[in-house]
């Protein structure tokens, strides 16, 4: 089956819509969380658990998984999905981000990125079509161009050159991913970039629009400018992309965000933080965060969060896990991450069927107060 998206109900208060994403490996219920997989796999947790908790799509890296373990090992083992035992969808980055964070180490050019590898020093040339060719190679069902991700704050001048090359890598991009036979196997979504310069974000959106693209993704925010500007650059951004088509927020993944960006009109989601957090003893609950290695938790049996069914949950007590993370026991990451997992697929649950029910401003308000009470 084609990759394709409905939208199936908009908000009456706001932007927030409920859709649904098709791809030929299953249906993604929107709005949506990836959790992320960079290198093949999602720190600290199973495949298997990962179908169990409810996650229908997860995202990998092209710049980390062309490094290691290279496109040899990755194309003699049938695919991305294969090599790791995943049969669900993957949504694979162009890697643009990892690479212009290595300040120092790469060198950008008309033609695309000269870099050196943050593993071995090794020298490597991206270009828009490698990209494309190297996601092909991976089998991912959804794929990114490769683009300029600015940081926070950027020169005007500077944003405006850059965002007129990152336009022209994006049509290189199409342009090779439709003559390559691929174009009905995997969508690839253009990125709106232009910093955080209005006129500079509408004139990406227009471009990316003639260039017609199955989905778009908005990068270039959540690069550690304030909420409130991010929240801005949504509010003029998002209404100007196609209703038909699926929108994409790059690198957001705290519950409180879900609320801001859906209510802009984003559909999907992706986050290290869940899993990162997890890892580091920090659990996420219906009334806040838990930082379980706090003294207070070395006496208290009680779950997690007492409105959770995860097998987190179910089985073990704050006291336990506390126990575990002091121990610096590998259980102990398991076990949260599968938890925030869990937790934020429920949340995304809840959120769309407050949108089906015209009760999405009401349940955020909800959630939101509850949250700032901690």
């Amino acid at each position: 089956m084609p990759f394709g998206f409905e939208l199936s109900k908009k908000c009456k208060e706001s932007q927030a819509r409920r859709g649904r994403i098709t791809t030929s490996r299953g249906v993604i219920e929107t709005p949506a969380f990836m959790p992320v997989g960079t290198q093949a796999t999602v720190k600290a947790i199973a495949p298997r658990d990962l179908k169990e908790l409810g996650s229908r799509i997860i995202l990998a890296n092209t710049y980390h998984l062309y490094l290691r373990p290279g496109m040899g090992v990755i194309s003699e083992a049938g695919g991305l999905h294969k090599f790791m035992s995943w049969d669900g969808a993957i949504l694979t980055d162009s890697g643009g981000f990892q690479i212009f964070s290595l300040q120092g180490l790469r060198d950008i050019s008309e033609e695309g990125v000269k870099f050196k590898s943050h593993i071995d020093g090794s020298s490597h040339f991206f270009t828009p079509e490698k990209v494309v060719e190297i996601q092909h190679i991976l089998g991912s069902d959804i794929i990114m161009p490769l683009d300029e991700c600015l940081p926070y704050p950027s020169d005007y001048e500077y944003a405006k050159y850059s965002l007129a090359r990152t336009n022209r890598w994006a049509m290189r991009s199409i342009e090779f991913h439709k003559n390559s036979g691929k174009w009905h196997e995997q969508a690839l979504f253009g990125i709106v970039q232009g910093g955080m310069f209005n006129d500079l974000r509408v004139e990406s959106v227009k471009a990316l629009i003639e260039m017609d693209f199955p989905g778009y993704s908005i990068g270039g925010l959540s690069v550690g400018e304030p909420k409130e500007i991010m929240h801005q650059v949504l509010d003029y951004t998002t209404p100007l992309l196609p209703a038909d088509k699926p929108r994409y927020l790059m690198g957001v993944g705290k519950p409180e965000d879900f609320f801001e960006c859906i209510q802009r009109g984003i559909d999907m989601f992706d986050c290290v933080l869940p899993t990162r957090i997890a890892r580091n003893g920090t659990v996420l609950t219906w009334k806040g965060k838990i930082v379980l290695k706090n003294s207070q938790y070395k006496n208290d049996f009680k779950p997690i969060d007492e409105n959770c069914q995860c097998y987190t949950c179910r089985n073990f007590t704050r006291a336990y896990l506390r126990h575990l993370f002091i121990a610096d026991e590998i259980l102990g990451a398991y076990l949260a991450t599968y938890h925030n997992l869990f937790f934020l697929e429920r949340l995304l649950e809840r959120i769309r069927a407050s949108i089906d029910d015209d009760r999405f401003i009401n349940f955020k308000e909800d959630f939101l107060n509850r949250i700032s009470l901690r």
